[in-house]
């Protein structure tokens, strides 16, 4: 079985639809790590205090072809290709411990469902 790391940073206002989407399309358990990004625009100014977005970092650690079908869903979901919405990518596992074997069950019972 092959893995892949799902990364997922969206507005920080989109985290819960995007758990929601992910769990919905197989994914199980995450990490979520918080931050602020810097786009191509200027930061916005309010009354002279500089205001930066707050990001929400979705890791998700699946199966390949799973990892694939999340990103997918999540695009679509949250219209990833607008502004502000997020990006999400995946990155090959090369080598993995410490992985909860009912996690492996349930990628298992994901890919015999698509066979």
């Amino acid at each position: 079985m092959k893995f892949s790391v799902l990364v997922a940073v969206v507005n920080e206002e989109l985290e819960d639809k995007a758990i929601d989407v992910a769990r919905k399309s197989g994914a199980g358990g995450l990490t979520i790590l918080h931050g602020a990004g810097i786009g191509l625009k200027e930061k916005k100014i309010f009354f002279g205090l500089t205001y930066e977005g707050r990001e929400s970092i979705l890791v998700f650690v699946l199966e390949r072809k799973l990892a694939y079908k999340v990103l997918k869903a999540l695009n679509k979901e949250l219209e990833l290709e607008k502004e502000d919405h997020g990006i999400a990518f995946t990155i090959p596992i090369e080598h993995l411990a410490g992985i909860n074997k009912e996690e492996l069950l349930k990628f298992q019972h994901e890919i015999e469902g698509d066979i």
